[in-house]
This record gives structure tokens, C-alpha cells and sequence, in this order.
């Protein structure tokens, strides 16, 4: 009875923990790669799949990150990057905010099988980071934030 009660007690204890990191960055791309490590770590910390923590996570918080200095902040060097994650059993939430002025998130995603779209480099952001995560959405909070959700199940 003692032995189930403390595994009882070590899956309610594993399941109540959580991680909040926020990190704040010059709109320079040379600090997306560090950010997206520190995340990645994190994601593999915290038992999420392989998959996720090797391809799902580093694409499509590079692409949230590289939209947000080069789209969102212009590269402006006084403009700063926010990058929130909270990561649980359940879930990771990642808030990736600039100064920008903010977008439509549905009418700036890129049909990529348009075939006007196949030979253009750019564009491609926002159609990888909604196939990769499970829910992508756009919101103004002092600026123009990208939350990306990734449910433990697969996407």
C-alpha cells in the first residue's frame, strides 16, 4: 500500500510541474538560434517526443522569431524580442512578441501549393509553424504577439 501511495504522490508531483521562461533579445537573428536551444532543452526535459523537441519546436519558433525581428521590428536594434515558453506535462505555450504594428494572421499565410507561391523563398513561415504546432493565433499585448501550442499528442 506505502509503495502505491508514493507512486501515486511522484505521477501527481510530475504532473504539477511546470516551467516559465521568458527571454528577452535585440532584433538581431544571430540570437534565434541560442533561444531556440534553451527552449528545445526544455521540451526535452520535460519528456515531450522527439519529433517535437528536434523538428516541430526549433522550426517553428525560428520561423516566430525570424518574422518577428525582420518583419515585426524591421531589424531595428532599439526594438527588443520577447520570447515566453511555458512548459507542462500537458502542453507548451510559446509567446514570441516585437514592436511591430501586427499582422492578419490568416490573410499573411501563404498558400504554398498556389503555384504563383512554389518558387518564391519567403512566405513559407506561417504555413510551417500552423502545420507544426496545433494552434497558432495573433493578438496585440504592448505589441504584436505569435502564441504557438503544442499539445503533447502528435500533430
Amino acid at each position: 500500500m506505502t509503495q502505491s501511495n508514493s507512486t501515486a504522490a511522484a505521477a501527481t508531483a510530475d504532473d504539477a510541474l511546470r516551467l516559465s521562461l521568458e527571454v528577452e533579445i535585440p532584433s538581431d537573428i544571430r540570437y534565434i538560434e541560442r533561444v531556440v536551444e534553451i527552449v528545445r532543452h526544455q521540451c526535452c526535459a520535460m519528456s515531450f517526443a522527439s519529433q517535437h523537441c528536434s523538428l516541430n519546436v526549433p522550426v517553428a519558433l525560428s520561423e516566430a522569431m525570424a518574422n518577428a525581428i525582420l518583419r515585426g521590428n524591421r531589424q531595428d536594434p532599439a526594438k527588443a524580442v520577447t520570447v515566453r515558453a511555458q512548459i507542462d506535462r500537458a502542453h507548451l505555450v510559446l509567446e514570441v512578441k516585437d514592436e511591430g504594428e501586427g499582422f492578419d494572421l490568416d490573410s499573411s499565410t501563404v498558400d504554398v501549393n498556389d503555384p504563383a507561391n512554389l518558387e518564391r523563398e519567403d512566405g513559407r513561415g506561417l504555413f510551417l509553424m500552423k502545420s507544426l504546432m496545433h494552434r497558432v493565433e495573433r493578438f496585440d499585448d504592448g505589441g504584436n504577439v505569435v502564441r504557438l501550442t503544442l499539445d503533447r499528442g502528435s500533430v
